[in-house]
């Protein structure tokens, strides 16, 4: 590696626990959904500590600052020393209404909806 104080942001974003696997983070950055310092970026591109990284996994956008950076992944106690969490409140809240927007209440035996029931449904889920 060039700079030990710098990493790739799609093993940066597995190692501090943001994504799931390596190829998730990188696939997000590829879809244009990871931005450091206001520009969308390619998964090759290097993070260093005092960046502000933003995630957005639809319905919310996440704020992260780097606080330190690593290769490998490592524990979730340890996980914290490189991300703090900085996403505000309000994009936070935007998860507890998500799941009363999607629900909706069928009749038992009334069977599948037709075209217009569908049509209707899908208008209401702001998440479609």
């Amino acid at each position: 590696m060039e700079n030990p104080g710098e990493v790739r942001i799609d093993k940066w974003l597995w190692a501090a626990r943001i994504f799931k696997t390596r190829s998730k983070a990188a696939d997000a950055c590829k879809k244009g959904r990871v931005i450091i310092e206001d520009v969308q970026v390619k998964p090759s591109r290097n993070v260093k500590a005092g960046d502000r990284v933003v995630v957005k996994r639809p319905p919310v956008v996440y704020t992260y600052n780097v606080k330190g950076v690593s290769e490998k992944r490592v524990s979730a106690k340890e996980a914290e020393n490189l991300v703090e969490n900085v996403t505000p409140q309000s994009e936070m809240a935007k998860l507890k209404g998500k799941s009363y927007a999607v629900f909706v209440h069928r009749d038992r035996g009334s069977g599948r909806p037709t075209k217009k029931e569908r049509r209707i449904l899908d208008r209401l889920n702001p998440y479609k």
